[in-house]
């Protein structure tokens, strides 16, 4: 009985971790070009990271539209909407999520920022921000705040979505100041 057990827990480590471990990504390095990507929106158009050059991009993947922490995260984000074109930038969520269920979200949670459908998952994985269970696969809470030139100035790995807006506001402050942009 105690080997059934043993064996039962190392299949399903096996189908659990090891489809995780194969499928990471690297992340871009800070200072390195980001990845580019043309995506759709939640209004049906497509939006390019090159569309931004010129201005700060926060880049944040989640996991799912409508979950708990991702609605609390956008709700933040939304309320601080003003706050972000203060320092000239934009706030671009991508997720598996298809455009309709970015409708939805954005409809119930009265969005307005871009929320972008990745749902072949190439975005997120040239981010290094595809967790995949096996069968199950999801973005996961990563932020990517990339400068006016395209490149990657700060990563945010497994953020908190109750505090994150705040934290990356903080950090476009010191960013800005630190290479003379205005805000």
């Amino acid at each position: 009985m105690l080997r059934i057990i043993l064996l039962v827990l190392v299949v399903i480590t096996a189908v659990l971790i090891v489809p995780r471990l194969l499928s990471r990504s690297v992340k871009p390095a800070e200072g390195a070009s980001a990845p580019d990507f043309t995506l759709p929106s939640q209004e049906g158009t497509f939006v390019s990271l090159k569309d931004y050059r010129g201005k700060w991009v926060v880049l944040y993947f989640y996991p799912k539209d409508q979950t708990p922490g991702c609605s609390r995260e956008a709700h933040n984000f939304q309320v601080d909407q003003p706050k972000y074109a203060e320092r000239d930038a934009v706030v671009l969520g991508v997720s598996l999520d298809s455009v309709e269920s970015h409708k939805k979200f954005c409809t119930k949670e009265g969005l307005n920022f871009k929320l972008l459908a990745d749902t072949d998952h190439k975005v997120t994985d040239s981010y290094g921000s595809l967790t995949n269970f096996g069968v199950v696969k999801f973005a996961a809470r990563n932020t990517f705040l990339i400068d006016p030139a395209g490149k990657v100035a700060k990563t945010f790995l497994n953020v908190n979505p109750l505090t994150h807006s705040a934290q990356l506001l903080a950090e476009l402050d010191e960013l800005q100041k630190s290479v003379g942009l205005p805000k």
